[in-house]
């Protein structure tokens, strides 16, 4: 049991990688605050965790109010959080630089990067000395592809945020990695493989197998493995890391 009676904190959890690594981090003995803006996929979510380990909770990760309400709930339920994963996210657009939207661009980089940093802002407080915090950057914070810039741009700034938090909570022996999955096998990416195959015009998801040596995409389940490590005390000796979880697409 590799987080026996730790406590996470999952933003973005009611999402397919949430999800995966909340049943994993309840199977390592964790408790944990799964919180999603939105509130149907989190009573979705719900039905495949078991409710006495899980606290479910509606905040959306750009509103600095909810927030803080948020995590001072959390820290009442279940007392100091021990691990964070920061892994809320959106996608935004494929488009030519001259017809990108602002709104587009403004809404991937609040999401992404300014939830990222209230996130830490508010449970940082709340944490445990010796604890870890995860955030999810992607293969994307590690390569530029045409027409992607919201996400693109995100994603690299979310490494910049993560350097910094290790820096700051080193003294409180608090580790602050980023992990980088490369296409996952969920709705998320086909999302973004028809906008690029769009684009490009070409077969998106074939496009992507081709740029990966391990010839496929990965699973949620394979990403949430890599986060329980970052997680855990297998990882005690690491921080201001990059874990790339992408079968080899950013080698």
């Amino acid at each position: 049991m590799k987080l026996e009676n730790k406590t996470a904190l999952i933003t973005g959890g009611a999402g397919s990688l949430g999800l995966a690594t909340a049943r994993l981090f309840v199977e390592e003995g964790a408790r944990v605050v799964l919180m999603d803006r939105d509130r149907a996929s989190l009573d979705r979510a719900s039905e495949a965790l078991p409710s006495d380990r899980v606290l479910f909770l509606t905040a959306d990760v750009t509103s600095e109010p909810e927030m803080a309400a948020a995590v001072e709930t959390a820290q009442g339920f279940f007392g100091a959080i021990d691990i964070v994963f920061s892994n809320a996210g959106n996608f935004g657009e494929v488009t030519p630089i001259a017809d990108y939207p602002l709104a587009a661009f403004q809404s991937v980089l609040n999401v992404h990067v300014t939830g990222a940093f209230l996130t830490a802002k508010y449970a940082v407080p709340a944490m445990r000395d010796g604890g870890s915090m995860i955030i999810t950057s992607s293969v994307a914070g590690t390569r530029g592809d045409p027409g992607v810039y919201g996400y693109i741009t995100a994603k690299h700034a979310q490494v910049g945020l993560m350097r910094c938090l290790s820096k700051e909570l080193a003294p409180r022996r608090i580790r602050v990695n980023t992990v980088h999955p490369g296409p996952l096998d969920n709705s998320f990416q086909q999302a973004v493989e028809d906008g690029i195959g769009k684009t490009l015009g070409v077969d998106g998801t074939k496009m992507f197998n081709d740029m990966i040596p391990l010839g496929r995409h990965g699973t949620v389940a394979e990403v949430a493995r890599a986060v329980l490590f970052l997680a855990s005390d297998d990882s005690s000796f690491t921080t201001g890391s990059m874990l790339m979880a992408d079968g080899g697409m950013s080698a």
